[in-house]
This record gives structure tokens, C-alpha cells and sequence, in this order.
């Protein structure tokens, strides 16, 4: 049974003389008191009603004079009824504290009467009851495992934060299995947790979020092009290179090893692209086609007495006056046989001039030139023959009409080479007149089939 011991919470002081005593009451309180005008007293303060939450860990609050008691809510209690500030209970266990006017806050003269607190309190210099602080004193029994928490009048061993009791023993709290703290992960370590981010995140500030990680702001780790996505990134590469297996790097893309077609005369591999070029005596057009420079036009290097004949890839230099003994030039790339002169009576009558170019391996057959007469005379026969030039049968001339003949390629050319074939026209009338004319035509085959 615990009984519980009140101080007087009204200073009186005493003065004795020999022919009177006399009293003299101020109206200053003590600790747990307050002064009553209407009463003209103190009267107490019952702290639990006014301290919020006075005592934890299943404690009831117990109001007595001056102060209050945290004791277990099956304790018995036995409340001293008599009225405040009394000089001295009926046991005799209150007692007055006694003071002199001219020092009231001297100590207690040797006659005080000892006070009796409460199991936890212990009397102090000024002689009230205070709390014994076991968790200082180290007059507690907790376990070195458990955290001490002082109480009015008592402590309590307890778990540090990440524990929980179970029997007397601390266990830690596997925080993961609880409702989850972490966004992603969580790892349970002795007494607390901490969280993690699966990879492409990071912890935001909170330490719990995870929040993705731009890798192209943080360090563009793409050798090219970089395209940041949720939890991770992709890598790009410019036109003409393509990801190596990495799939971080770059690799140059060699466009001429993956068609034959891009360049129709060759290509030229070149970092991040490719570009075609063509042979001497042709330039690329539209990126990728060679198309025929024509040197008699841009570099002439003909002299003044030759003629500039441009072919397939290059050019020629040709006589302007291109007739031998016994002809004469009559007009231009025409040489006659003067009838007067005798040398004449066996040869043409009339030698033309005339060059053309054809491409290398021109399919065939291929119809390549027509021969024509220019006078055309009454009652006359023209036939067309190839006089020279033919000795692998290259050609063949068909006649179409009775005054021109066309002349068909039959066997396919390389070049770069040059065929000079003679075409004869014969002329027979009904008098048994005859001549005849000889078309000397030039064919100069071009290296390429372009």
C-alpha cells in the first residue's frame, strides 16, 4: 500500500519571544501551488489536469499536494483528506518547514521535521520530494541492449529506435516488410533500413523516391548521338555510321561494300558517307553518274592545222586537210581524183571523211552508221560494199535503199581502240559507165561502257 506524503505549500514563519508568539504568513507559494485570493491561501495545483499527457507508458496520474505521482493503474492509494496546507497531519508524517523573517531562504533549521517521499523520490536540499533519475544513477536494471527513459518517480527499458521488444529480449524490425518505404528497393540493416534504386535511378532527396537518371546531361556516354529513356538511354549514330556490337560506339558504314550500284564507275568509302568519282575524261554528274568531258571544248589541244574530235572519254587530234596525192581538198573532210590527172583513172573518184565514237561493249547487233549518196544520177545502179577495215567481220553492211547503205556492228568492241573502215559506194550506169566513192569513217571505241 502506498501512502502518499504532502509539504506544507504556505511559508509560515514563527517568531518566539518570551511573552508572545507571533505568526506571520506571506503570500508566496511553493512549487506545485498557487495563491488563492479569495481564500487568501495557496491551494494546489492538480497538474493532471492541466499537464497534457503527464504520464506515459500505461502510468496514471495521481495529483497530490505540490506535485503529482505517475504510479502502475493498479496501485492502492491512500490520500491523506485533511485540508491543505494543515501545520501537521494527524500521523504526523506532514511537517511545517519553519523559517526565520530575516532569512527566508535559509535552510531548514535542525529541528525540521525529516520528510518521507515516495518510492522513486528522494528529499532534497531545499527538503521536497524530487524524482530519482535511475537512467543517471545507473540504479536501473535494463538490459545492455535496451535504452533507459527516465519517469516521475520510476524509468523504463526500452528499445532503441529499429528494435521491438519480444519477452525481454530486443529484436530488430525488419522495416522492408512493412508497408514499403522504399520505391524500389529495400535493405534491412541492424536497427534502421536503407533504400535503393534499381539501375538507370538514383535516390531523390528523401532518400526514399527514386527519380531516373538523364546519363546524356550527366555524361553522354554515346560516341554519336544520345536519347535518354526511363531508367536507361539509347545510343544513335549519324547518316553513314551504324552502332557497333557495344552498342555505344560508332562504326563507319561502308556504303560501296553493300551495292555494286551506288557509282556507275567507282566509289570511294569515306567516314560517315561515300562519294563516286569517275575515270579521265569524264566528271560525275548528279552524285553518281560520269557523263563525257568534251576537251574540244574546254582544253583544245589541237593545233592550227588539226581538227578536234572529242570521243568517249578523251579526244583526238585529226589533220584538217587529211588528202594524199593525187587528190585535192575540195571541201572540208572531201578529197577528189582530178579526172585529168591519169593517176586517177583507178582510184575513187571521191574520198569523205568521217569520225565517229561508240562506247565499249555495245551490245549487238547494233546499227552504227548510215552511208548515203549525195548526187544521185538517172538510170544508175548503186552498191554498197566495206572495201577495208573488216578483216575480223566486225561489221556488216546492210543497203536500205537504192542510194544508202547502214552499217551494223555485229561483233561487241573494247576500246579504248580505233577502226577505220572504208565503205564504197559503186556506181554502174546503162552504158557501162562506172565510178565510185569511198566514205572513210572512223571509229574510235571509248574505254568504258559509259
Amino acid at each position: 500500500m502506498l501512502t502518499a506524503m504532502f509539504l506544507a505549500a504556505l511559508v509560515l514563519i514563527t517568531v518566539h519571544s518570551q511573552e508572545t508568539e507571533e505568526t506571520i504568513t506571506y503570500t508566496q507559494c511553493t512549487d506545485g501551488y498557487e495563491w488563492d485570493p479569495v481564500r487568501q491561501r495557496c491551494k494546489d495545483i492538480d497538474e493532471c489536469e492541466i499537464v497534457p499527457d503527464a504520464c506515459k507508458g500505461g502510468m496514471k496520474c495521481v495529483n497530490h499536494y505540490g506535485g503529482y505521482l505517475c504510479l502502475p493503474r493498479t496501485a492502492q492509494i491512500i490520500v491523506n483528506e485533511r485540508e491543505e496546507g494543515a501545520a501537521e497531519s494527524s500521523s504526523g508524517r506532514n511537517s511545517v518547514i519553519r523559517r526565520t523573517p530575516a532569512d527566508p531562504q535559509r535552510a531548514p533549521p535542525s529541528t525540521t521535521h525529516q520528510i518521507q517521499c515516495a518510492a522513486g523520490y528522494e528529499q532534497s536540499d531545499h527538503n521536497v520530494c524530487q524524482d530519482i533519475d535511475e537512467c543517471a544513477t545507473g540504479t536501473h536494471n535494463c538490459r545492455a541492449d535496451q535504452v533507459c527513459v527516465n519517469l516521475r518517480g520510476s524509468f523504463s527499458c526500452q528499445c532503441p529506435p529499429g528494435y521491438q521488444k519480444r519477452g525481454d529480449q530486443c529484436v530488430d524490425v525488419d522495416e522492408c516488410t512493412l508497408p514499403p518505404y522504399c520505391h524500389h528497393r529495400c535493405v534491412n540493416t541492424p536497427g534502421s533500413y536503407y533504400c535503393q534504386c534499381n539501375t538507370g535511378f538514383q535516390l531523390a532527396a528523401n532518400n526514399h523516391t527514386c527519380v531516373d537518371i538523364n546519363e546524356c546531361d550527366a555524361n553522354n556516354p554515346c560516341a554519336q548521338q544520345c536519347y535518354n529513356i526511363l531508367g536507361s538511354f539509347i545510343c544513335q549514330c549519324n547518316p553513314g555510321f551504324e552502332l557497333s556490337s557495344d552498342r555505344i560506339n560508332c562504326e563507319d558504314t561502308d556504303e560501296c561494300r553493300t551495292s555494286s550500284y551506288l557509282c556507275q564507275y567507282q566509289c570511294v568509302n569515306e567516314p560517315g558517307k561515300f562519294s563516286c568519282v569517275c575515270p579521265e575524261g569524264y566528271q560525275v554528274v548528279g552524285g553518281r553518274t560520269c557523263q563525257d568531258i568534251n576537251e574540244c571544248d574546254t582544253t583544245n589541244e589541237c593545233r592550227e592545222d588539226e581538227i578536234c574530235w572529242n570521243y568517249h572519254g578523251g579526244f583526238r587530234c585529226y589533220p584538217r586537210n587529211p588528202c594524199q596525192e593525187p587528190y585535192v581538198l575540195t571541201s572540208e573532210n572531201r578529197c577528189v581524183c582530178p579526172v585529168s590527172n591519169a593517176l586517177c583513172r583507178e582510184l575513187p573518184y571521191s574520198v569523205v571523211y568521217k569520225y565517229m565514237s561508240i562506247r565499249s561493249d555495245r551490245t549487238v547487233p547494233s546499227d552504227i552508221f548510215q552511208i548515203q549518196a549525195t548526187t544521185i544520177y538517172p538510170n544508175t545502179i548503186n552498191t554498197f560494199r566495206i572495201k577495208a577495215g573488216n578483216e575480223n567481220g566486225e561489221f556488216y553492211l546492210r543497203q536500205t535503199s537504192a542510194v544508202s547503205a547502214m552499217l551494223v556492228l555485229v561483233k561487241s568492241l573494247s576500246g579504248p581502240r580505233e577502226h577505220i573502215v572504208d565503205l564504197e559506194m559503186l556506181t554502174v550506169n546503162s552504158l557501162n559507165y562506172r565510178t565510185s566513192s569511198v566514205l572513210r569513217l572512223t571509229i574510235i571505241v571509248g574505254p568504258y561502257a559509259f
